[in-house]
C-alpha cells in the first residue's frame, strides 16, 4: 500500500468534462478558487488527493503505528524523553510529566495521559505509584495529580543513551527532542502494541521477556527459535495457527477455570483484551438466553482474577465450563496483524522478522556505544600523553622566554611538542596545545609523574578491553542479553499456558432451554407449540437439529423452531445427534403395496440439514408397520399377526431383532414375509447388542475422546465410571461422558474397580513421617477427596495397584548407619478404608522411602543374603521413583494409626488438619451394583419396547504414577526443594 504513494501523483486518470458556472455565480467571486488555476485541489477528488492521503500518512507515519527502530509510537517516545529530562530519582506527578511533554507532542494533554497511563500499566519501562487502574477489571486510573512516576531500572538502563541518540527540532522549533531512542532491547514485542490509523491498523501481540532474550541470543548464535505471545492476564492460548504474528493469523485465548467442586468454578484468569466486568456480563447475558445455567456469580478480583460461579445441583461443571467457552467471552479469538514503520514506510512483517531486525539493531547500538566509548578513551590518552611530555622534558619553560608575541610562543611550543610526534597515536594540533598552556603554574604544582603513569596504564587496559569487545560484538551482544536475563528476568514469568484446544460443539453443551412438542398426526413440530397443540417429546435447545419421519418412511433432519410443517400422519419427532452411532431404528415396512415386509436395523449419523431421505426403498405406497428408536441399540423380539388367507396355516410369527446386523438406512433389510400383516406386537424387551464404549484420555487437553487419542482407559457401559488420582493426594470419580474435564496434576487415570486395591506411600507433614496405607477407592460422585494426610506440607510419594508390593527404607539422621530395609506392605499392613490413616513405615528415622519396581521382586533383597553372595546389599531400583528426604525425627515406636470411619470423608475444601481418627475396621465386600440403562424409544400404536441390562465390563489394568504436585506452603518445616518425581 505505502509502495503506491509515491506513483499516485503519477498517474493522470481522464478527467471527466466540467460543469459550466452561470455568469451570476461567477460575477459573485463565491466560487473563485474553483475557477483558478488551482482549481483542482479544491474538487472533492482534488481534496482526496491531496489532503486526505496527507491525514492518512500522517496518522500512519506519526502517531498510530510503530516505529521498528524502537518500538515506540511519537506520543510514546516523547513521553519517555520529557521523563528521562526531568528524572532525578524521585518520584513526579503525573500532571507534570505531562505539562512538561506537551513541549514536544503538539496534541494536547489527553492523549499524553493515555499514553503515559499504558505504558505504566504494561510495567516494563515505568515505576508507579498510586491508582494506576487496573487491567484486570477495567478500572480506569485516578486524575493525573493523585498518581507519581519515574522510570524504572530497566528503563534507565537499556533505552537511554543521549551520546547515540539522534535529534531533530520539535514541532515549535523551540526544543530537540530524539527521533528514535537507542533501546537494546526487542521492546515492541515484549509490550506489544496496537492502533488503528486512517485505512490502516496494528496488532502486535506481547510476548515473555525471557524467551525474546533466549530467541535473541538463538539468533546471533544462528539457532533456530519460535516465539509465542504471552499475555500480562495469562489465560490458556493455542497457538496453532499464528502464523509467526503475521496478517491472517490467529490466536485462540480461553480463560482458565477452574473445577472446585461439582456445584461451584473460579476463573482465575481471562483471556487478553478482557476485563472481569465484561467476563461477568457476557455469563449474564448468556445465562438470560438461557444457555448456561447458573445459579450465582460473584467477582472477588483484586491483584488477581477471582470470579466465583455457583451451579445448581444437577447442573455439571465439566459441561458448564465448555459451555462458558462456547457462549461467552471466557474464550476469544485474535487476528495479529504486525504492520511497523521502517525507513518511513509502513509494512507487514512477522515477528521473527522484527525479533531479527531488534537483535542486530541492538549489537548495532552497544557497538556504536563502544565506539564512543572508545574514542572517550583515545582522547584522554592523547592529552594525559601530551601533558606528560609537557611536563616532565619542561616544555613549558617556552613560555617563560621573551618571544615577540603569545602566537610565536605557542608556536614554538607547538614545535617541540612535535619533536615527541612519535609516541603518540594522532597528530598534534595547535587546539591541543591552547589546552596544555592553560593555566600552567597551577598544573606544575600538582603534577604527579607516578599518577599519571597509572592513570595512562589504566586507560590502555580499558582501551584494550573496548577494543577486544569490538572485535567479538557477537559474543558481546550476547553477554548483553544474558545480563539482563539475569538481572531482571526472574520478574517476568510466563502467564499464558500454550495448549492445544480444541474446538466446542455448541449444541453439545448447550443447556436445554426449551420443551420440543410435536403433533404428529397434523404433523406440526416445534418449541413454539402450547401443550394443547401437540404432545410433549422432550427437552432440548434453541440450537437443536430434530429428526421427523413420517408413516411414508420419509424423514428430514431441520434445526428446530417455533412451529414448523412436516406433512401429515407422522411417525415420530425427536433430537437428532450428529455422529451418534448408538442410537440405532428398528423397522418393519411394507415396500409399497405389498406383499413383502421388510425388517432392518440402521443408524443415521450424518445427513443434509433440510434434505429429504427415505427409510424404505422408495417404493410408491411404502409403509412403516413397526418402528423403535433406542439409544443403546437394543433389539426387541415381536409377535407378527398375518391375516388368514387360503392356503396359510401359521399366522402367527416372531422376529428377533437382534438377529439382524446394523446396516445404513439405505439397505432394504431382510424379507420378513409376503403375506399380509395384521399386527405387530411386543413379545419381550430388547437387550442391547452394541458393546460397550472404547474410552481414551488424552493428556494433552485434559478430556476423554473416543477417536483412539491417547491412553486407553478401557471399555465403559451403563453405569462404569473413571477414577481420577492426582499428586495432591486427592482424587474424584466421574461419568464417561465426552465432556468431562479432568485438571490437575494427574498422576493416574483409569476405570473405577472398587475392588481393586491400592498401595499409597507418602509423607504426613504433621508427624514427620512415611506412612503407608492399602485401601480401595470409592464413587466419590465429581467431588474431590483426600486419601493422604491433610496437614499442610504433607505429599503424596507414590501409588501402585501391584500385587505385593515392596517398599524399600533408606536411613538417616543416627540412625544413618543402619542397612536399607525392604518390607512387603501386603503383609505390613491390612487393607483399610479410604480415610484410614495408615502405617508409619519404620519407628527409625527413614531418609528415603520408595516402591521397587515389580520386575525386581524377585531379586536379592537386603538383609537377605544369597548362597552367592552373603554380605547384604542395597538394591538399586532400576526405574527409582520419587525420593523424599527428610530431617532426622525421634524414634518412636512401631504402630498402626487409627483411622476414621469412612462415612465422615469429607470434600477436599473443607480440610482441616488432623493427626489423628477413629479405628477404621476392616472394609467388608460390598454388593455389586447392577447397572441400568436408558429405556429404548419407540414409536408404535400401543406399546413401548423397554429396557435391557448392559453387559458387564472387565475393567483394564492401572497405570503408573506420573507427576507429583507440589503444594506451594509459606510455613513448611522441610525443605522438598531437592524432591524430583519420577514414575515408579
Amino acid at each position: 500500500m505505502a509502495e503506491d504513494w509515491d506513483d499516485i501523483d503519477k498517474q493522470n486518470p481522464e478527467e471527466e468534462p466540467e460543469e459550466e458556472l452561470g455568469e451570476d455565480a461567477v460575477a459573485s467571486g463565491k466560487f473563485e478558487k474553483l475557477l483558478g488555476s488551482d482549481s483542482k485541489r479544491y474538487k472533492l477528488s482534488g481534496m482526496f488527493k491531496e489532503w486526505y492521503l496527507d491525514y492518512a500518512s500522517y496518522t500512519i507515519l506519526d502517531r498510530a503505528v510503530p516505529h521498528i527502530v524502537d518500538g515506540f509510537k511519537p506520543v510514546q517516545r516523547r513521553v519517555l524523553h520529557t521523563m528521562a529530562v526531568m528524572d532525578d530519582g524521585r518520584y513526579t506527578k503525573v500532571a507534570n510529566i505531562v505539562g512538561q511533554a506537551m513541549q514536544y507532542h503538539p496534541h494536547g494533554d489527553a492523549s499524553i495521559l493515555g499514553a503515559l497511563v499504558n505504558l505504566g500499566q504494561k510495567g516494563l519501562l515505568i515505576d508507579c505509584q498510586g491508582n494506576w487502574g487496573n487491567i484486570l477489571t477495567g478500572d480506569s486510573n485516578a486524575a493525573p495529580r493523585y498518581i507519581e512516576a519515574r522510570l524504572s531500572k530497566f528503563a534507565l538502563e537499556v533505552v537511554f543513551d543521549k551520546k547515540v541518540t539522534p535529534w531533530m527540532t520539535s514541532y515549535d522549533g523551540r526544543n530537540q527532542e530524539p527521533t528514535e531512542l537507542p533501546v537494546r532491547f526487542p521492546l515492541l514485542l515484549a509490550q506489544g502494541t496496537e492502533g488503528i490509523a486512517a485505512g490502516l491498523s496494528s496488532k502486535i501481540l506481547p510476548h515473555n521477556f525471557n524467551e525474546l532474550i533466549d530467541a535473541s541470543i538463538a539468533i546471533l548464535k544462528g539457532e533456530p527459535f519460535e516465539l509465542l505471545p504471552d499475555f500480562p492476564t495469562g489465560g490458556i492460548a493455542d497457538c496453532s495457527k499464528y502464523n509467526k504474528g503475521k496478517r491472517g493469523g490467529m490466536v485462540k485465548v480461553r480463560a482458565r477455570i477452574n473445577k472446585v467442586d461439582k456445584s461451584t468454578i473460579t476463573i482465575t484468569e481471562i483471556p487478553y483484551g478482557k476485563t472481569s466486568h465484561a467476563i461477568i456480563d457476557s455469563i449474564l447475558k448468556a445465562k438470560d438466553k438461557k444457555k448456561i445455567n447458573i445459579k450465582k456469580i460473584e467477582d472477588m478480583t483484586t491483584d488477581k482474577v477471582e470470579i466465583v460461579i455457583h451451579l445448581p445441583a444437577d447442573v455439571s461443571p465439566d459441561k458448564t465450563i465448555d459451555a462458558l467457552y462456547a457462549f461467552t467471552e471466557c474464550e476469544i479469538k485474535i487476528a495479529p496483524n504486525a504492520c511497523v514503520i521502517r525507513e518511513n514506510k509502513p509494512v507487514f512483517l512477522s515477528v521473527d522478522d522484527i525479533l531479527e531486525y531488534d537483535t542486530w539493531h541492538t549489537r548495532d547500538i552497544l557497538q556504536a556505544q563502544l565506539e564512543v566509548k572508545l574514542g572517550e578513551l583515545e582522547n584522554e590518552w592523547h592529552y594525559s600523553s601530551l601533558e606528560r611530555i609537557f611536563f616532565e622534558n619542561r616544555i613549558y619553560k617556552v613560555l617563560e622566554q621573551n618571544q615577540l608575541t603569545w602566537e610565536q610562543q605557542l608556536t614554538d611550543v607547538l614545535d617541540r611538542m612535535l619533536q615527541y610526534q612519535d609516541l603518540l597515536h594522532r597528530p598534534i594540533v595547535m587546539e591541543d596545545i591552547l589546552k596544555l598552556v592553560e593555566k600552567p603554574v597551577r598544573k606544575i604544582s600538582k603534577f604527579d609523574t607516578k599518577a599519571l603513569d597509572e592513570k595512562i596504564y589504566s586507560l590502555e587496559d580499558q582501551m584494550k578491553d573496548v577494543k577486544d569487545k569490538l572485535a567479538h560484538m557477537t559474543e558481546f551482544t550476547i553477554d548483553w542479553f544474558r545480563s539482563l536475563k539475569k538481572k531482571y528476568g526472574k520478574a517476568w514469568p510466563r502467564l499464558t499456558e500454550i495448549s492445544s484446544l480444541e474446538n466446542i460443539t455448541v449444541t453439545k453443551v448447550v443447556q436445554n432451554n426449551a420443551k420440543l412438542y410435536a403433533n404428529l398426526a397434523e404433523g406440526f413440530v416445534g418449541i413454539g407449540l402450547r401443550r394443547d397443540e401437540g404432545e410433549y417429546v422432550c427437552d432440548c435447545s434453541d440450537l437443536s437439529e430434530i429428526i421427523v419421519i413420517g408413516r411414508d418412511g420419509k424423514f428430514r433432519v431441520t434445526k428446530v423452531s417455533e412451529k414448523a410443517f412436516f406433512g401429515k400422519d407422522l411417525l415420530y419427532a425427536g433430537v437428532f445427534n450428529r455422529g451418534d452411532e448408538r442410537t440405532i431404528y428398528n423397522v418393519i415396512y411394507r415396500e409399497g403395496k405389498g406383499p413383502a415386509y421388510y425388517a432392518k436395523r440402521f443408524n443415521i449419523t450424518s445427513v443434509t440439514r433440510d434434505k429429504e431421505y427415505d427409510i424404505t426403498t422408495g417404493a410408491p405406497e411404502s409403509r412403516i408397520c413397526w418402528f423403535t428408536v433406542n439409544h443403546n441399540g437394543e433389539a426387541e423380539t415381536v409377535k407378527i399377526n398375518l391375516r388368514p388367507r387360503k392356503g396359510i396355516k401359521k399366522t402367527l410369527l416372531e422376529w428377533d431383532f437382534s438377529t439382524l446386523a446394523i446396516k445404513g438406512r439405505a439397505s432394504r433389510g431382510n424379507l420378513v414375509t409376503k403375506n399380509p400383516i395384521a399386527r405387530i406386537q411386543l413379545k419381550s424387551k430388547g437387550i442391547t447388542t452394541l458393546q460397550g464404549k472404547d474410552i481414551w484420555f488424552d493428556p494433552d487437553i485434559q478430556r476423554l475422546n473416543e477417536d483412539g487419542r491417547g491412553q486407553h482407559l478401557g471399555t465403559f457401559a451403563g453405569e462404569d465410571r473413571v477414577l481420577a488420582i492426582f499428586a495432591d493426594g486427592s482424587y474424584y470419580t466421574t461419568t464417561y461422558d465426552l465432556v468431562n474435564k479432568y485438571q490437575g496434576d494427574i498422576v493416574r487415570i483409569e476405570k473405577l474397580d472398587t475392588s481393586r486395591v491400592f498401595t499409597v506411600l507418602y509423607w504426613d507433614n504433621a508427624a514427620k513421617a512415611f506412612y503407608v496405607k492399602r485401601f480401595s477407592f470409592t464413587e466419590s460422585n465429581n467431588t474431590p477427596l483426600l486419601f493422604i494426610s491433610d496437614a499442610r506440607g504433607s505429599k503424596l510419594v507414590d501409588i501402585t495397584s501391584e500385587e505385593q508390593p515392596k517398599v524399600l527404607l533408606t536411613f538417616g539422621g543416627k540412625f544413618e548407619h543402619r542397612e536399607a530395609e525392604v518390607i512387603d506392605a501386603e503383609s505390613f499392613i491390612a487393607k483399610k478404608g479410604l480415610a484410614a490413616k495408615g502405617k508409619k513405615v519404620s519407628p527409625y528415622d527413614v531418609k528415603t522411602a520408595e516402591f521397587l519396581a515389580p520386575d525386581g521382586l524377585d531379586s536379592d533383597l537386603p538383609g537377605e543374603p544369597s548362597e552367592e553372595e552373603p554380605e547384604a546389599v542395597v538394591p538399586e531400583s532400576p526405574a527409582a521413583p520419587s525420593v523424599l528426604e527428610v530431617p532426622a525425627a525421634p524414634e518412636a515406636p512401631l504402630e498402626e494409626e487409627p483411622g476414621v470411619p469412612e462415612s465422615k470423608v469429607k470434600p477436599l475444601k473443607k480440610k482441616k488438619a488432623s493427626n489423628k481418627a477413629d479405628e477404621q475396621p476392616e472394609e467388608e465386600p460390598q454388593p455389586e451394583k447392577k447397572p441400568a440403562d436408558d429405556d429404548p424409544m419407540e414409536v408404535s400404536l400401543d406399546f413401548r419396547p423397554g429396557n435391557a441390562p448392559s453387559e458387564p465390563e472387565v475393567a483394564p489394568s492401572g497405570g503408573e504414577a506420573a507427576d507429583l504436585l507440589r503444594r506451594g506452603e509459606d510455613d513448611k518445616p522441610v525443605d522438598f526443594s531437592d524432591w524430583e518425581p519420577t514414575l515408579f
